[in-house]
């Protein structure tokens, strides 16, 4: 009797999602969904508050180091969870290999590039 053999089932698929990361994956996603709630739930609150401000009020609130990292943590989060999100509507319904690998560096150099860029002017208005 093989060593295999008095391994459950469930022992025996453990780890073997996909690629051994489904889990990973799908942890990932569901906690940047719950890290933007509060996160969108301010930024809305802030949007309204901006309404009828000139910009000097708009930078004077950025400037605040609460708003700041507050507004960062929100552009992070929202592009990990987009990059997230089309990975898996690529693996789903793009079939062909290079064309999905193509699509993948496309969308995780594109998300990295946006969230560099906003991070970027959050710090400049910020510090400046």
């Amino acid at each position: 009797m093989s060593a295999l053999e008095l391994k459950t089932p469930l022992k025996r698929a453990r780890g073997w999602g996909s690629a051994r990361s489904g889990t990973r994956h799908f942890i990932l996603q569901r906690v940047t969904a719950v890290a933007l709630v509060p996160l969108a739930l301010w930024l809305l609150w802030i949007a309204l508050r901006l309404a009828r401000a000139d910009y000097v009020q708009a930078r004077a609130l950025v400037h605040d180091p609460l708003h700041a990292l507050l507004l960062t943590a929100f552009v992070l989060a929202a592009f990990w969870h987009a990059q997230l999100g089309v990975q898996v509507v690529i693996e789903d319904y793009v079939h062909t290999r290079w064309l999905e690998i193509t699509l993948q560096l496309a969308v995780k150099f594109l998300c990295a590039l946006g969230a560099l860029a906003s991070v970027l002017a959050i710090v400049r208005i910020a510090l400046g």
